[in-house]
């Protein structure tokens, strides 16, 4: 499948929980750099470009040769900082591919794109089978879709509830990567923020309860955002294994 596709990368330097992670060291290079080369080769996509407030990465990447562009430093989430971008690119399909994936693949890129392939879709996402350890960490973001694929709710809490412990319940994990067309990308931001968002700290619920559909891939691939030292620790491990 070719798309008109652009993948953008927000890299903000200033993350609260684990300053400057992105630029911080995984297995012998930049997390950004594992995430940057992920997206750069997947076939899907037109374009990679790394949206950041910050100088110091707009150098870091002008001295790997990756295309980069200087965003507002009023943003408050990534979709935002993309959000700015689109209004400078044109591309039938915007990719948010977050800067703090690591472990990101150009597998998750083609599960991503495969619902846009429907042009009734207006928003994309991918979800793994969960984890044991995973199914009650509020940092593993859980997902419920309907038959078709299409998100019915996101959570910290553990969804669906088993409340029988019976056997054939089935977790989903969900991945923060994003596809938009361009009229679901304006409409997000220029939503208020929900009051589920705003509870669950997950800023994709605010499509959901204003009535916006998310379509949501199933992909065998796992991966781990990098938020503390401990995933940093984590991560590294995971790709020093894979050689």
């Amino acid at each position: 499948m070719s798309t008109n596709a652009i993948a953008i990368i927000p890299a903000r330097l200033a993350s609260t929980r684990l300053p400057r992670k992105i630029l911080r060291e995984i297995a012998g290079k930049s997390m950004l750099a594992h995430v940057y080369e992920a997206a750069k080769r997947s076939p899907l996509l037109r374009e990679v470009i790394i949206a950041t407030d910050s100088e110091e990465v707009l150098q870091v990447a002008k001295s790997h040769g990756w295309r980069a562009e200087m965003t507002s430093s009023q943003h408050r989430s990534g979709t935002d900082r993309v959000h700015e971008l689109a209004q400078r690119l044109s591309a039938e399909i915007y990719v948010n591919v977050q800067g703090d994936e690591p472990l990101a693949r150009p597998e998750h890129l083609e599960a991503l794109l495969r619902p846009m392939r429907r042009p009734e879709v207006m928003v994309s996402s991918i979800m793994t089978p969960c984890p044991m350890h995973d199914i009650d960490n509020p940092n593993a973001v859980k997902v419920v879709t309907d038959k078709h694929g299409r998100a019915l709710y996101f959570s910290r809490s553990t969804i669906p509830f088993n409340r029988d412990q019976g056997d054939g319940v089935q977790y989903f994990k969900h991945l923060g990567f994003y596809a938009y067309r361009k009229a679901a990308l304006d409409r997000f931001c220029s939503l208020p923020e929900s009051s589920l968002e705003a509870a669950e700290r997950l800023e994709q619920l605010r499509f959901l309860e204003n009535g916006a559909d998310i379509y949501v891939e199933e992909t065998p691939y796992n991966t781990v955002g990098v938020d503390t030292e401990e995933d940093l620790r984590r991560v590294e491990e995971m790709l020093r294994s894979q050689g």
